[in-house]
């Protein structure tokens, strides 16, 4: 399994002080079963805490997904200023999974040098 995050979800995590590990042991979870809602097209929407709160009213992130494949961080949002996604970014998010999944490693690699993704040290698990 390969997780990554965009630049755009980077700094959205940076302000929100979710570190790797944090993120990490959320795809964990989802490998277990465990995620908020699955969107269909490779798009689901996780809970993520704040940093010494709970998850319930906390965070909130879109991420395309491929069991045992990929997993991608693409956009992050705060429950209370964003209930759900429209239909539209609902479209969006799944037309860009469907590119972004079927990257091959060269692509993934082409990518993170040009700074677009950054892979997280999935690595073992904890």
């Amino acid at each position: 399994m390969r997780v990554f995050k965009t630049k755009p979800f980077t700094r959205f995590a940076n302000h929100e002080e979710i570190t790797d590990t944090e993120l990490c042991e959320a795809i964990r979870g989802v490998e277990k079963g465990l995620l908020d809602a699955d969107l269909g097209g490779g798009v689901i929407k996780l809970r993520l805490a704040r940093p010494g709160q709970g998850k319930s009213g906390g965070l909130r992130s879109i991420v395309l997904f491929r069991r045992e494949e990929k997993a991608f961080f693409v956009y992050g949002f705060a429950k209370s200023s964003l209930g759900n996604i429209k239909r539209d970014e609902l479209q969006a998010f799944r037309k860009l999974a469907a590119s972004m999944l079927a990257l091959n490693d060269k692509a993934l690699a082409a990518a993170i040098r040009n700074g677009t993704i950054m892979e997280l040290d999935y690595g073992q698990e904890i």
